[in-house]
């Protein structure tokens, strides 16, 4: 069995007196991919923020495997609470990760200012460096750097711009990919392609060196990668077609808690009888774009 990269445990989360999740459990192991589904307000984002650290639960933990340090007695990274480590140790178990946001959230700029901007304020990478895996990144996600590394931010169409956001995460070279809401509000077409690239980016292991990959605001070097290992990917969405392309492991929110974790193949055909409407409805939610 693969290790754990994230486990929750009975986590609680209410804003007021509203509750968002309720003894939520789950563990996501390492080379997963995941999708969390669920109606419009049914805690998805919420769930995701918990899980990387960005809200903390009102209750349970919240593990992450830590890939810094030695492995455990079981020969696995060890894992770390996040509501007990220090900044510091939190920023570096997030060297490993990567987010991809719904609105891309690709700041004003060229295309090369995005990718390079947070190589060059954390790691002592030099600008031939940080330019030749911005080009590599960007080939990545089929995109010709010759055409598009100068272009501005507000040039690029919606397909683009969710190219170059997944550029801009793989070039930090991360273990997990978090996706949230990758394919809302674009075309068919579009949303194929991003499909196709997910996949691509999941299944491709990292690179296996990291000589040079030194953080220099955490005084850290990142340990090499091990050879073969696949990047763990966790999506947020709405999207039928991403699930039934992908066949990712399911997990629907619904009152709170968990109504169905399995294959998709089985979603829908289990004792959750939410989930027989929600793909039903799944099309529609897809559709709307964001506000």
């Amino acid at each position: 069995m693969m290790p754990i990269e994230i486990q929750a445990r009975a986590i609680t989360k209410s804003f007021g007196s509203h509750v968002v999740l309720r003894g939520v459990d789950l563990t996501i192991r390492s080379g997963e991919i995941v999708c969390i589904v669920g109606a419009s307000g049914s805690g998805k984002t919420v769930l995701l923020d918990t899980l990387i650290g960005l809200l903390r639960p009102d209750s349970g933990q919240i593990l992450a495997a830590d890939h810094n340090g030695p492995p455990d007695a079981t020969g696995h990274p060890p894992l770390k609470d996040l509501a007990t480590v220090d900044p510091r140790e939190l920023d570096m178990i997030r060297l490993h990760w990567a987010v991809v946001f719904q609105r891309n959230a690709l700041f004003s700029g060229s295309v090369r200012d995005n990718l390079s901007l947070w190589l060059k304020e954390h790691t002592t990478l030099g600008e031939e460096e940080i330019v030749e895996r911005a080009r590599r990144s960007l080939q990545a996600v089929a995109l010709d750097p010759d055409v598009v590394l100068d272009q501005d931010r507000d040039a690029l169409s919606g397909g683009m711009a969710k190219r170059v956001a997944i550029a801009r995460a793989i070039a930090c070279d991360p273990l997990v990919m978090f996706y949230d809401e990758p394919t809302t509000g674009l075309d068919p077409m579009v949303g194929s392609a991003i499909h196709d690239l997910i996949w691509k980016t999941h299944s491709t292991p990292p690179p296996t060196s990291d000589e040079g990959f030194v953080f220099r605001d955490l005084g850290f070097v990142r340990p090499a990668r091990t050879p073969g290992a696949r990047r763990t990917t966790i999506i947020v969405t709405h999207d039928r077609d991403l699930l039934r392309r992908l066949a990712p492991r399911v997990i629907m929110l619904h009152r709170s808690g968990v109504c169905f974790d399995g294959r998709y193949e089985n979603f829908g055909k289990s004792d959750c009888p939410p989930a027989q409407d929600y793909l039903r409805f799944m099309p529609v939610l897809h559709e709307r774009a964001p506000l």
